[in-house]
């Protein structure tokens, strides 16, 4: 998947990389997956049914995690956050307190501070979501819900009705800003707080 190649150093020599989809189609396609993988985690992971944990995470008590999920080393995830349908956290990741996570992958030392919610999404390395920030990933506003993304002058028909955002690397999130879906967002960009990023094309195409 060369597109996410350009905004994520680590996606080529990751395990996300051999499925050669389209962000939109990972993401819509995360439960199966991350099920996939699951059979592949090694005995540095404590596994049960659909939810594999490195023996370095710490998941705290009162975190709601529903399977498929592989959460890496080095992780922590807050009591009251919830991951559910499909999730995958690299290493060295943060789940702040009341973050809900769904069928999103996050890379290594990305933080989503607290009360954020994400969905459908792939997270780049170093991002930081500060508190209240939300990656929104279906579009009620529209006569139809099929998501269409204006990337580098071309208009692009996803035919899926729930993707979130490719956020690079190094990407800051500021507190309360909102990414509409199908956001494509550069290594090192800055969201302002209470920003609203919305990339929908006001044309045709």
């Amino acid at each position: 998947m060369q597109f996410a190649s350009d905004y994520i150093a680590f996606f080529a020599t990751s395990p996300l990389a051999k499925f050669g989809e389209t962000p939109w189609e990972l993401t819509t396609h995360a439960s199966e997956a991350i099920g996939r993988l699951l059979a592949e985690v090694g005995e540095s992971y404590l596994v049960d049914g659909a939810l594999a944990v490195h023996r370095t995470a710490v998941v705290e008590n009162h975190a709601s995690i529903k399977g498929p999920a592989i959460v890496g080393p080095r992780c922590f995830v807050s009591a009251s956050s919830l991951l559910r349908d499909g999730c995958w956290l690299d290493e060295s990741c943060t789940i702040g307190p009341g973050c809900e996570l769904k069928s999103s992958f996050v890379f290594r030392n990305s933080k989503l501070a607290h009360f954020n919610y994400v969905g459908d999404s792939i997270i780049g390395s170093g991002v930081n979501l500060e508190a209240g920030s939300i990656v929104a990933n279906y579009r009620n506003e529209q006569p139809h819900s099929m998501i269409r993304i204006f990337h580098e002058g071309e208009v692009t028909e996803t035919h899926v009705t729930k993707f979130g955002a490719l956020i690079g690397d190094e990407c800051k999130i500021g507190a309360n800003a909102v990414i509409a879906p199908g956001a494509i967002i550069k290594p090192n960009t800055i969201v302002g707080r209470l920003t609203l990023v919305d990339q929908y094309p006001s044309r045709a195409g």
